[in-house]
């Protein structure tokens, strides 16, 4: 018991130290979880750690990983996916393969020893991958999505691959398969735990363990369907009664045991017919995505998932072997270095193939250039299996460990330099402005989109600027005038004569690009009448404070209606609800004039004390004034004030 909460501390300390730090230095969690496992390492050497037996337990965050990317894929969504599943991924795994192989036979390895290598470093890392572009906000693009249906070909790979990887076994190892087994040089476990190996390969023959154990192939095949469709039906007609019975107890902490029960009575199914379980949650997961209780067990599951997670980082990075890297360290590195060389290229051709453009296309090749955590499972699948010798395997699991580890890096270096020039590279030249209207609307989304079809309807002309092409060409093919160009730059907005016009709306979803524009035209054009879309109240004090006093909060209209919808569902009339909440915006418009003289940019709001102090006293008036009061009466003694006008004009 000591021991393990030894370790628990150490683990926990590890991380709350390394990861911090490392999001501060922009590195990203999963570079921070491997570096304190790594710092870890020699202290768990000293105890006699079993590192590969954590990791075991630690894949499960990988199993829940996918059981929550399931539940935001319906499966209407998945059958659209279907051909990057067969085409991109298909192409992704056979073909890296066949290259690994390839290299492995130029580099002297016999034909079975270069495909058994080529099958396990075909796979990349779901666990390393699937973090980051969640975590960087890359998972929805193009290129992030494309890298989740290469993962999820991968994963589904590994069943085929577990069944070749023993036909190629040889007969000389046979002997120390065995005793490597038998004395825990290999861990009889490898595998099971992610239920990517049968038992009875693992030196386990005990009763129960395999529901497939000793059938003929037709039976076992029958009885791994009906696994699967078992997850399916379950998942589809037992899940909602079984939450629906679990919530009347109205106990959270049993809600979050139903909620794991459930992935651990899927992964368990899966292990027993030989399947991957993180295969099957994520089948579950897809199942269970229209259900009323996605939210709910994406809420409950998802703490456990980042725990086991950063544990499994921590193993990758404690479990590089150091004394035998540095015995052969050029040679490692050159291997390591090679293989995410050589699958980044056909990663690129292949996404060139598909269509892919520049910055989603590196994304795509940098992002599944190494080996993954499954590597491990199969390199003691296959040394167990008389596949591999034990220092080849030994070197392989150290190339797949350095080359996870250098995942983070491959992500900065896309983030920081690859996509930036890219992106510059990609961008089309500003459009010449030809003749433009005294109404200029920089932006043209949501928001001015909105404005720009209230003036053309009424018979106003307009200048539109905005920066998404595809967005312009959308629209033009709808035979609206529009003319790319960055906004915020100071030649764009003298071609399109902002000195001249009678009004400039600012519309631009950038807070940062908005105070440029809003300070470039009070610098340069004050006379000129100017309206800011701002994201949020401090942004409008930022707004006012740079001369603005004409300021739109983004959502503040729809939020007073919705303030008005719910008196009107307390039971207030309609006229009633509107007076109220026309009251409140009195009120509150009155409140904001005041205290954006008071608004510092410079200085924390909770700690500008003439801020706070005005922020309280007006809350308390506004409460008293619509507290009882009749809101006409609030109405008209506000409407009364002198700075009706630019009351109106701060919301």
């Amino acid at each position: 018991m000591t021991t393990t909460l030894l370790l628990a501390f150490l683990f926990l300390v590890a991380g709350l130290i390394a990861v911090p730090l490392a999001t501060r230095l922009g590195l990203g969690s999963v570079l921070g979880f491997l570096l304190a496992g790594i710092v870890l390492s020699p202290l768990l050497a000293a105890l006699n750690v079993d590192v590969v037996q954590i990791q075991h337990f630690a894949e499960f965050g990988v199993v829940m990983m996918l059981f929550l990317v399931g539940l935001e894929l319906e499966p209407k969504r998945l059958w659209g996916m279907r051909m990057q599943l067969l085409g991109l991924g298909g192409l992704q795994v056979a073909g890296t393969a066949a290259l690994v192989m390839a290299a492995g036979t130029a580099l002297g390895l016999g034909w079975s020893l270069a495909l058994a290598a080529g099958l396990i470093l075909a796979l990349s890392s779901t666990a390393i991958v699937l973090q980051t572009l969640t975590e960087k906000g890359l998972l929805k693009s193009d290129g992030g999505q494309s890298t989740f249906s290469v993962l999820l070909t991968q994963d589904i790979a590994v069943i085929p691959m577990l069944a070749l990887l023993p036909l190629l076994a040889m007969p000389e190892l046979m002997h120390g398969a065995a005793e490597a087994v038998q004395h825990g040089t290999v861990s009889p476990e490898a595998g099971i735990a992610a239920g990517a190996m049968p038992a009875e390969a693992a030196g386990d023959h005990g009763p129960g363990m395999s529901l497939v154990e000793g059938l003929p192939g037709w039976g076992a095949a029958l009885v791994t369907l009906g696994a699967v469709a078992a997850v399916g039906a379950g998942g589809y007609y037992l899940t909602e009664p079984l939450f629906r019975h679990v919530a009347r107890a109205q106990m959270r902490e049993l809600f979050i045991a139903a909620a794991l029960g459930l992935v651990v009575g899927i992964a368990l199914l899966m292990s027993l017919v030989g399947l991957s379980p993180a295969l099957g949650t994520f089948l579950a997961g897809v199942v269970l995505a229209t259900s009323p209780y996605k939210h709910e067990l994406e809420a409950d599951i998802d703490p456990f998932r980042g725990l086991l997670l950063g544990l499994f980082f921590m193993t990758v990075g404690a479990g590089i072997d150091f004394a035998l890297l540095a015995e052969g360290w050029l040679s490692i590195l050159g291997l390591t270095l090679g293989l995410m060389a050589l699958k980044a290229v056909w990663l690129f051709v292949i996404a060139t193939l598909f269509g892919l453009r520049d910055g989603d296309r590196a994304l795509f090749s940098l992002g599944l250039a190494q080996a993954g955590e499954f590597g491990f499972v199969l390199i003691s699948f296959a040394v167990a299996n008389a596949v591999l010798p034990g220092a080849l395997a030994d070197r392989l699991l150290l190339v797949v460990a350095l080359s996870m580890l250098a995942t983070p890096g491959l992500f900065i270096l896309y983030e920081r330099v690859l996509a930036p020039r890219l992106a510059a590279r990609s961008r089309r030249a500003p459009d010449r402005i030809e003749d433009p209207e005294s109404i200029v609307i920089l932006g043209h989304g949501r928001f001015g989109g909105i404005v720009n079809r209230m003036l053309r309807l009424n018979g106003y002309k307009t200048t539109v600027v905005d920066y998404s092409a595809s967005q312009l060409d959308m629209l033009r093919t709808f035979g609206v005038p529009v003319w790319f160009g960055d906004a915020t730059r100071p030649d764009i907005l003298e071609a399109a004569r902002v000195g001249e016009a009678r009004l400039v709306v600012v519309a631009l979803d950038n807070p940062d690009s908005t105070m440029r524009v809003v300070e470039y035209m009070g610098k340069h054009h004050p006379e000129v009448h100017v309206i800011a879309r701002a994201r949020n109240r401090h942004h409008t004090y930022e707004l006012w404070a740079a001369g603005c006093r004409d300021i739109v909060r983004e959502t503040y209209d729809s939020s007073i209606r919705a303030g008005r919808s719910a008196f009107e569902a307390l039971g207030h009339d309609h006229r009633r609800a509107t007076l109220m909440a026309r009251a409140f915006e009195a009120s509150d418009r009155r409140s904001m004039v005041e205290l954006a003289s008071l608004y510092d940019p410079n200085i924390p709001s909770e700690r500008n004390a003439p801020y706070v102090a005005k922020v309280r006293e007006n809350m308390t008036q506004i409460e008293r004034d619509l507290k009882g009061a009749d809101p006409e009466d609030v109405l008209a003694e506000e409407t009364a004030s002198d700075d009706l006008r630019e009351q109106r004009q701060l919301g």
